[in-house]
């Protein structure tokens, strides 16, 4: 089965197109010879300048510059100073908008170990990993792939052919920006 990887085009699309979109595609982190995937299922969208739940609400910093950057590049930081996040940057250069990756399904063999440590049937997991810091555990997301391109060989996203019908996916308001003024009950949280 072929499995085709996103391209800078599909990131390259409304903040909140991509987050609806990336609903049922696969998270790949190779490290070495293994493979750590995942099926996204929860996504949040964060949208510009105006937007006060962004970290880009603050403007340009050290920290938001890769938000800043072309579609397709992985924003990782810290919270709560133990916990990572991951997002996807989208739409065009010089605009911050990017999707945080809230919860994902691993991709376990058919003992029910991560795929990629053993040979073996692959299955999704029954017990998604809710919470974006417990995706970025799983997958080994740290720091140090902050500003990574997700176009390259080392971190991406695949689509490989999942349907997720449209009565599936479900959208609420985000979670945790109630210091966001008009923007903390916008409904940019999307699920399966």
């Amino acid at each position: 089965m072929l499995y085709k990887k996103l391209s800078r085009q599909f990131y390259n699309q409304k903040t909140l197109k991509v987050a609806k979109e990336l609903l049922g595609k696969f998270l790949i982190h190779k490290i070495g010879r293994q493979k750590l995937v995942g099926m996204i299922c929860e996504t949040e969208a964060y949208c510009g300048l105006n937007d006060l739940a962004s970290h880009a609400s603050r403007g340009r910093t050290p920290r938001t510059e890769i938000m800043f950057d072309e579609p397709g590049h992985a924003y990782v930081y810290l919270i709560y100073g133990m916990y990572y996040c991951f997002n996807i940057v989208t739409e065009r250069k010089d605009y911050p908008a990017a999707v945080l990756i809230r919860a994902m399904k691993p991709l376990v063999n058919s003992r029910g170990i991560p795929f990629g440590s053993v040979q073996g049937l692959q299955k999704a997991s029954a017990t998604p990993l809710d919470g974006p810091g417990k995706v970025c555990q799983y997958m080994r997301i740290d720091k140090k792939l902050n500003g990574i391109d997700l176009t390259g060989s080392k971190l991406w996203v695949e689509d490989r052919a999942v349907k997720i019908k449209k009565f599936a996916v479900h959208c609420s308001k985000r979670i945790g920006v109630d210091y966001a003024g008009k923007y903390k009950n916008k409904p940019w949280r999307f699920y399966i």
